[in-house]
């Protein structure tokens, strides 16, 4: 059985997201959307929220589980039988960013990196750039499913 990962924080879950994680499931018998739970980093969702958040997003697709993990990614690849980590890229920066980490888990395990280029309509979308859009009273909804937007809605009213 071949098994990817697609690591990140998700903070939120975007439909740039869903996109490479739908057609990650389309190429992998099993895909683990895996999580990163790092305490000391600030997120505006707990890792709990995102776990939730992403378990509904990915709930069309059949074959994805989501965990989360702290830690290497390697580490949770082989704890996982995991034999692929699957990443988008939106621009050549993406590619400068991604390219030494992906040679460092080749060399650490047998894991291999996949890259695949986001999707035209959604080379644009980060989290960081939809949650400062939504503070600033911008319009996300074309970004995001319709239950994060409520989320990040509900988290911006209560600061």
């Amino acid at each position: 059985m071949s098994r990817a990962v697609c690591p990140g924080s998700f903070d939120p879950v975007t439909n740039g997201h869903l996109d490479i994680i739908g057609r990650t499931s389309r190429l992998f018998d099993e895909v683990v959307v895996a999580v990163g739970v790092n305490a000391s980093k600030n997120r505006m969702f707990t890792s709990d929220e995102r776990l939730e958040m992403l378990e509904e997003a990915c709930g069309p697709f059949d074959n994805v589980r989501v965990a989360g993990f702290t830690g290497l990614v390697t580490d949770f690849c082989t704890e996982h039988d995991v034999q692929a980590i699957v990443k988008g890229l939106r621009a050549a920066t993406d590619f400068d960013y991604e390219m030494p980490m992906a040679q460092m888990n080749a060399a650490l395990t047998d894991v291999q990196t996949v890259f695949l280029p986001t999707a035209t309509g959604t080379s644009f979308v980060s989290s960081s750039l939809v949650k400062e859009v939504a503070a600033l009273g911008g319009d996300v909804s074309a970004f995001v499913p319709s239950f994060v937007l409520d989320a990040l809605r509900a988290r911006l009213a209560d600061r």
